[in-house]
């Protein structure tokens, strides 16, 4: 069973990422390069797993509600697979703390890499 707060996704757009297709509250709508979890991902093209958000520094806190969460950047990729602009970033929350674990990262990047970033050629 998942207990995902939010789910959503920030497109690269204008030179900050603006909020997509979502499930969950109204959360904030643009995001700049390296600002909160989702710029950090998007300017370090990595995901980030936070176990609790408010021992993250500069975190934007879009909910109270929110206390873990994991961001998964959408990369487009060369021929040879070497990654070269963040498109944008996949975007969970949860209620948790230290609600995401390796296995998440581990699927969650397989499912952006196989299924979401294919469909950005």
């Amino acid at each position: 069973i998942f207990s995902f707060w939010w789910v959503g996704f920030y497109l690269v757009k204008d030179n900050q990422l603006v909020l997509g297709p979502f499930q969950g509250p109204l959360a904030c709508t643009r995001i700049q390069l390296n600002k909160g979890v989702c710029g950090t991902s998007w300017g370090q093209h990595k995901t980030i797993v936070v176990k609790n958000v408010r021992d993250f520094p500069g975190h934007i806190a879009c909910s109270s509600a929110s206390l873990s969460e994991i961001v998964v950047p959408i990369i487009r990729r060369e021929a040879n697979d070497e990654p070269t602009k963040v498109l944008g970033v996949l975007d969970i929350d949860s209620e948790y703390e230290a609600h995401f674990d390796d296995i998440d990262q581990q699927y969650l990047e397989e499912l952006v890499r196989e299924c979401i970033e294919p469909s950005f050629s």
